[in-house]
C-alpha cells in the first residue's frame, strides 16, 4: 500500500481526514503538532484516533507559534463565544481563532516528513463549507501548497488531498459513522473546561452541534453547558 502522511489533530475533521486516506489504501502516518496551542486535550485526542483507525505511525512533534497572535495560542484574546451560525463564516470574517500561517507550516512539515518517508501523499482535513472563515481552509490555498511542493523539494510528484473541502459537517459525519468513526473520542472545542469538556459556546462547537443535528444522529460531545443547563 502506498505511504501517505495525514495531518491529525484529534479533530472531528481532521479523523475523518484519516479514516478515508485508510479505506482509500493507504498507510497512514499521522503526524500532531504541538505548535502552542493553550489547550492539549486535542493532543490526547489525537494519540486516541491514530491508534482506534490503525495508524502505522503516529509521531507528536514540537514547534513554537506561541508569537503568532490567536484565541488558540494567547490568553489574552478572547474565544469568540455564543455567535449565530449565519455569522460563523461569513464573507470577510475571519475571528481570533484563526492562527497566521498555521495550516502552511503544518503541512510543510507534513511534507517534509513526506519526502523522507518515499511518499507522495498529504493528507489534510480542511473544510470551506462549514468552516470558521480560515483563508487557509479554501481550495486555493490547497492548489497553491500542491504546485509549491513540486518545486520545493527534490522529490516532486506531490498531491495533497483534502476530501472534506467541499462537504458539510453533517455529510462528513456520515462519511465517517459508515468507517466506524466513534466520535466521542474526537475533540473540536476551542475553549474546553480543565477536564476536558467541550464548552457548547464556541465557534467550533456550535459548528460540531450543527453538523450531529444536521445528520440525524446523537451527538456525542460532552459539553458544559448541556451539563449545567
Amino acid at each position: 500500500m502506498p505511504d501517505a502522511v495525514v495531518l491529525l489533530s484529534g479533530g472531528l475533521d481532521s479523523t475523518t481526514a484519516l479514516a478515508l486516506a485508510r479505506r482509500d489504501g493507504f498507510t497512514c502516518h499521522a503526524l500532531t503538532v504541538r505548535y502552542g496551542q493553550l489547550h492539549q486535550v486535542e493532543l490526547a485526542a489525537a494519540r486516541r484516533m491514530a491508534t482506534a483507525l490503525g495508524a502505522a505511525e503516529h509521531r507528536v512533534i514540537d514547534i513554537d507559534l506561541s508569537f503568532a497572535t490567536s484565541a488558540l495560542t494567547s490568553a489574552s484574546v478572547a474565544v469568540p463565544k455564543d455567535r449565530s451560525l449565519a455569522d460563523i463564516g461569513a464573507p470577510g470574517d475571519v475571528p481570533s481563532t484563526y492562527v497566521p500561517a498555521r495550516n502552511t507550516v503544518l503541512l510543510s512539515l507534513a511534507l517534509a516528513w513526506a519526502e523522507t518517508l518515499g511518499a507522495r501523499d498529504l493528507f489534510v482535513g480542511v473544510n470551506v463549507l462549514d468552516a470558521s472563515g480560515y483563508p487557509d481552509c479554501r481550495p486555493e490555498f490547497i492548489r497553491a501548497f500542491e504546485a509549491l511542493a513540486q518545486v520545493a523539494t527534490r522529490a516532486g510528484g506531490f498531491r495533497v488531498h483534502a476530501p472534506l473541502i467541499a462537504m458539510t459537517k453533517a455529510d462528513i459525519i456520515r462519511a465517517g459513522l459508515a468507517l466506524g468513526i466513534d466520535y466521542g473520542l474526537t475533540h473540536s472545542c476551542y475553549d474546553p473546561s480543565p477536564d476536558g469538556a467541550a464548552c457548547g459556546r464556541c465557534d467550533a462547537c456550535a459548528l460540531r452541534r450543527k453538523g450531529f443535528a444536521e445528520a440525524g444522529v446523537p451527538d456525542p460531545t460532552r459539553y458544559v453547558t448541556l451539563a449545567r443547563g
